[in-house]
């Protein structure tokens, strides 16, 4: 499993998968939980306001890999020169 984070480019597109996941949360949370006039059960509810704390939570996470996936990339590109 770790072999697979090794690779910058596909730590990269999974950065890009948990970033559009994360916003996708957000969204859909804020909407359920915020703007949506319509009766909802206290299930779906709680859903919805944990959804408004995830999705950012993700969106860091996915920023995060991005950023060192970035890195990394740039960090490979500069030793191949060298």
């Amino acid at each position: 499993m770790f072999n697979f984070f090794d690779n910058p480019l596909t730590v990269l597109h999974l950065s890009s998968k948990v970033l559009g996941a994360g916003l996708a949360m957000l969204l859909v949370g804020i909407y359920g939980a915020y703007l949506y006039g319509g009766h909802l059960s206290i299930v779906v509810l709680v859903t919805m306001h944990a959804m408004t704390i995830i999705g950012p939570t993700l969106i860091k996470i996915g920023y995060v890999m991005r950023l060192l996936a970035q890195y990394r990339l740039e960090k490979g590109l500069t030793h191949a020169v060298a």
